[in-house]
C-alpha cells in the first residue's frame, strides 16, 4: 500500500473512532443524563406543588364538564401527585399539565381537555417508559385490581385498575371521555395511563384503565392502600 493509501485508511479509522465515541456519549446522555436531569426537575416540581398547597386556594379551574381550564402559562406546571403502590411504597411522581416533550421531563403529563382528578370522565395521563426520568418504566407490572392514587391539594382519589391493553399509537380513543367510544357522554369517573411499548421502542402504546372507588380528604391522612406497597 502506498503512503497516500495508508493515510486514507488511517484517516478513515480515526473518523470511525470519533463517530463511535460520539455515539457512545449520546447513548450515555440518553440513558443516564436525561434521567438525572429529569429526576432533578421532578423534585423541583414536587417541591413547588407542596409550597403552592401551603398558600390560599386560588379557586376551582374546573368547568361543569369536569375539564380543567388551562391558559398557556399553565402547561408544564405541577398540580397533583400520582402514587402507584404496585411500583413501590415510595413511588410518587408529580403530575403536570401538558404532554409535550418538555412537560414530560418534569413528571407525568395530564392530557389537556381530559377530566380533572375525581371528575366524571377520563383523567388521562402520559409518561415516559425509557429515558427522561422514565416514571412509567415498570408500568407493565401493574395488574387488574391494583390501586392508582391521585393526590391533590384537598383530596386523595383512589382508582382501581380494570384492565391493561396494547394499542397502536394512532388509537387516540383511549383518552376519550369513555375510552374507546368517541362521542359517548361519560357517566363514570375514570383514569387512563399511557406509555410506550415495548419499553425501548415506540411501535405501540401500553394502556392502563381504571375507575374511581374512593375519595378521602387529605386532612384525614394518607389512604391505607398506600401503606401496602407491592
Amino acid at each position: 500500500m502506498t503512503g497516500s493509501g495508508r493515510g486514507v485508511v488511517r484517516g478513515l479509522g480515526e473518523l470511525l473512532i470519533t463517530a463511535g465515541i460520539v455515539l457512545l456519549l449520546f447513548c450515555v446522555y440518553q440513558l443516564v443524563w436525561t434521567n438525572v436531569e429529569a429526576d432533578r426537575a421532578q423534585e423541583r416540581v414536587g417541591d413547588s406543588i407542596r409550597e403552592a398547597w401551603k398558600q390560599p386556594d386560588p379557586g376551582a379551574t374546573t368547568g361543569p364538564d369536569g375539564i380543567i381550564r388551562l391558559s398557556r402559562s399553565d402547561f408544564g406546571k405541577g398540580f397533583a401527585f400520582l402514587h402507584v403502590p404496585r411500583l413501590g411504597r415510595k413511588y410518587s411522581v408529580p403530575v403536570v399539565q401538558g404532554v409535550s416533550l418538555p412537560d414530560l421531563t418534569r413528571g407525568v403529563g395530564h392530557y389537556p381537555k381530559t377530566a380533572a382528578p375525581g371528575a366524571v370522565g377520563n383523567f388521562a395521563v402520559a409518561g415516559h417508559r425509557a429515558t427522561n426520568g422514565e416514571p412509567f418504566a415498570n408500568l407493565d407490572r401493574v395488574k387488574r385490581g391494583d390501586a392508582l392514587v391521585v393526590e391533590t391539594r384537598d383530596t386523595w382519589f383512589t382508582y382501581v385498575v380494570d384492565r391493561t391493553a396494547i394499542v397502536l399509537p394512532t388509537d387516540v380513543s383511549v383518552i376519550a371521555p369513555v375510552p374507546g367510544k368517541r362521542g359517548v357522554k361519560p357517566t363514570r369517573k375514570l383514569i387512563t395511563l399511557t406509555t410506550c411499548d415495548p419499553r425501548w421502542g415506540s411501535t405501540h402504546r401500553l394502556i392502563v384503565y381504571g375507575h374511581l372507588t374512593a375519595e378521602q380528604d387529605t386532612a384525614r391522612g394518607r389512604p391505607t392502600v398506600l401503606a401496602k406497597g407491592a
